[in-house]
């Protein structure tokens, strides 16, 4: 579950990262809105939602709205501004917003808002993402092997819960480390060279530990898939 947020502010910015993350979301966070339009052209990285303030340098929220609703894209928008007349909303929603968040406000309504908004976006189903054996529940950030005689819990970390849901939602499709980082890094982030097959390692262990071995491959020279046909029973 990736998340574009464009904030100018530094305090508040880093505030709402800081809520995010906790909440397991990957994040980017720029703070003009021409820099928020080069990542909204990136092919290999898809946002669940974007929340964008109003009021920022290069482009404004409101017109990177515009772009985005001009050029067809469905990504959720959240805006965020000062601006609380009436004319005031009618415009942002009129401009492609989806929904509206007066500043001040709390970090419990914020995320009751990207919760709403995200459940739109048509890269996640509502509640859970299930692929072949395994349930992946965004409400708990838990996934489930259906496993005879029973089924089993597993306890991943934030990254490879994040992996695994990329994995998950590309069933069977080979996906290529620079696809992985793009998508499961925040574009801020500067992880070591190894980090992909690293992070795979310790989701296969895991996945091996469980009873899934296979379960994710290597394509050699290519890079790695969810092997659907597996059978882990």
């Amino acid at each position: 579950m990736r998340i574009l947020l464009v904030e100018d502010e530094p305090d508040l910015g880093a505030i709402i990262e800081r809520t995010l993350l906790r909440e397991k979301y990957i994040v980017d966070w720029v703070m003009d809105g021409a820099t928020a339009w080069e990542c909204l052209q990136q092919p290999w990285t898809q946002y669940t939602v974007g929340v964008f303030d109003w009021l920022l340098p290069r482009l404004s929220g409101l017109e990177l709205c515009q772009k985005l609703r001009a050029t067809q894209k469905t990504l959720p928008v959240l805006m965020l501004t000062a601006k609380d007349r009436i004319e005031d909303r009618v415009k942002g929603l009129d401009a492609g917003a989806d929904d509206y968040l007066v500043k001040p406000f709390s970090n419990a309504e914020l995320l009751a808002r990207i919760r709403a908004l995200q459940r739109r976006s048509p890269h996640l189903q509502p509640s859970q993402l299930t692929v072949g054996k395994l349930t992946l529940d965004y409400r708990t950030f838990t996934i489930t092997i259906h496993h005879p005689p029973q089924a089993k819990a597993l306890t991943l970390t934030t990254k490879e819960f994040q992996l695994l849901e990329y994995f998950m939602q590309h069933p069977s499709q080979i996906l290529s480390r620079d696809q992985i980082m793009n998508q499961v890094w925040a574009m801020d982030a500067t992880p070591m060279s190894n980090v992909v097959p690293a992070q795979i390692r310790l989701l296969r262990r895991k996945l091996l530990d469980a009873g899934c071995e296979g379960l994710i491959e290597t394509v050699h020279g290519i890079g790695y898939r969810l092997n659907c046909a597996t059978d882990y029973e």
